[in-house]
């Protein structure tokens, strides 16, 4: 049984990982920068471990001091969260290495789904060779990391060179790998994806779809469950490819696959071997603690044959620190008041007089709806993001609103 949790990650993760534990009665700790030394998570911490330095490079990415934290700390098992050290394989072998439980997949298949090649040649997929006229347009991707980094939409011949020369110098400066590919560029399509949860003893549960085609600059900003409108024979198809991708990697946890849906076909983007940001819309919908999930398959435990019947639609809005009216700029100062109406989730890694700073990720907060229809389920939030009581920076609540 975990007795002590540390999580690798700050902010709204931790805050969220450490709830379910004080739930489950798990002792949790911290790490932080020094930028964080005052942050929420610290504070919600059982302990906290100070990692010198602010920078991620410095701090976060330090998988070498993040599991000498743990080992001081007196921590049996790692919950890295989302972002960050995530999907290394390495980071996940130190943890091992070092006797400590790793809540998440093998290194094995954390290795052989980070690759979006490999993970394409797994489900029997292969990217585009020679380009032709014929195949345009398309997209320059890297092999490694997201967000955005690393591609290129390209529409003439003579424009491919450039855009995998510029393509593979942007993830090499990000990801530290500049292998790129090249696939068709579906243009109007549906970011779809499904949520998987493995044990360790041969069950695999698909739990539902997600939409999460409302995107800024290939960031997601709001994410709902089930996926509207998508025909049966179609959901259908994405579970099963899901559960597929899983089997490959003899894959346990928690993780989501990712697609692109056009013309009512299913293109495998990749596999996310973590928690997902939008994982509470699915929570909502199924009734379950997916952190919660996680620790007891990391413990050995089975899940049932069946997951839980679906109920209802939940959508969720990532509330961020940025200004839409100046090019959705990033914005810093005093959190004075963040307060929702009851009847919706609220996940932030602050609270009334925190500073935002400059280091991190802009999001302050996730606002989730859940209700028995779609309708219901929009109207819910706009009510509640519009009754929002928040001072402080600017944010782009007002444009959710709309």
């Amino acid at each position: 049984m975990i007795q002590t949790l540390l999580v690798a990650n700050r902010g709204e993760i931790a805050c969220r990982i450490f709830r379910t534990c004080a739930d489950l009665g798990v002792r949790t700790v911290a790490v932080f920068s020094d930028a964080d030394e005052h942050a929420l998570h610290t504070r919600l911490a059982d302990a906290a471990v100070r990692l010198p330095g602010a920078a991620p490079a410095d701090t976060y990415l330090r998988g070498d001091l993040i599991v000498q934290a743990a080992l001081s700390a007196g921590a049996d098992a790692v919950h890295p969260g989302y972002g960050f050290l995530s999907e290394d394989p390495a980071f996940a072998r130190a943890v091992l290495d070092a006797g400590l439980t790793w809540i998440g997949p093998s290194p094995e298949a954390i290795e052989a789904m980070a690759s979006k090649t490999r993970a394409k040649r797994l489900m029997g997929l292969e990217p585009l060779g020679e380009v032709t006229q014929g195949d345009l347009p398309v997209l320059v991707k890297a092999a490694a990391g997201g967000g955005g980094r690393g591609m290129r939409v390209v529409r003439r011949l003579d424009e491919l060179p450039a855009a995998l020369e510029g393509a593979r110098a942007e993830a090499a400066s990000a990801f530290g790998d500049g292998e790129v590919f090249v696939e068709p560029y579906i243009e109007h399509g549906r970011h779809i994806e499904v949520q998987i949860l493995a044990d360790s003893h041969g069950t695999v549960w698909p739990l539902g779809t997600r939409d999460c085609s409302l995107q800024r600059r290939h960031q997601k900003v709001v994410e709902e469950a089930p996926a509207p409108g998508l025909p049966e024979r179609l959901a259908n198809e994405l579970r099963a490819l899901a559960v597929r991708a899983a089997r490959a990697v003899s894959y346990v946890g928690a993780g989501t696959v990712e697609f692109l849906v056009a013309d009512g076909r299913a293109h495998f983007l990749e596999m996310n071997t973590r928690l997902q940001v939008e994982h509470p819309v699915t929570e909502a919908v199924f009734g379950l603690d997916l952190v919660a999930e996680q620790l007891r398959i990391a413990e050995g435990r089975a899940l049932e044959k069946d997951p839980p019947r679906p109920r209802g639609h939940a959508i969720e809005a990532r509330l961020y620190a940025e200004d839409p009216a100046r090019d959705w700029a990033p914005q810093t100062g005093t959190l004075h008041r963040l307060a929702v109406p009851p009847g919706v989730r609220l996940d932030t890694g602050y609270t009334d007089g925190d500073t935002i700073g400059v280091h991190y990720d802009p999001m302050l907060a996730k606002v989730v709806a859940h209700a028995p229809t779609r309708a219901e389920a929009i109207r819910r939030l706009a009510g509640a993001l519009e009754a929002a009581v928040l001072h402080g920076p600017v944010t782009n609540r007002d444009l959710l609103v709309r």
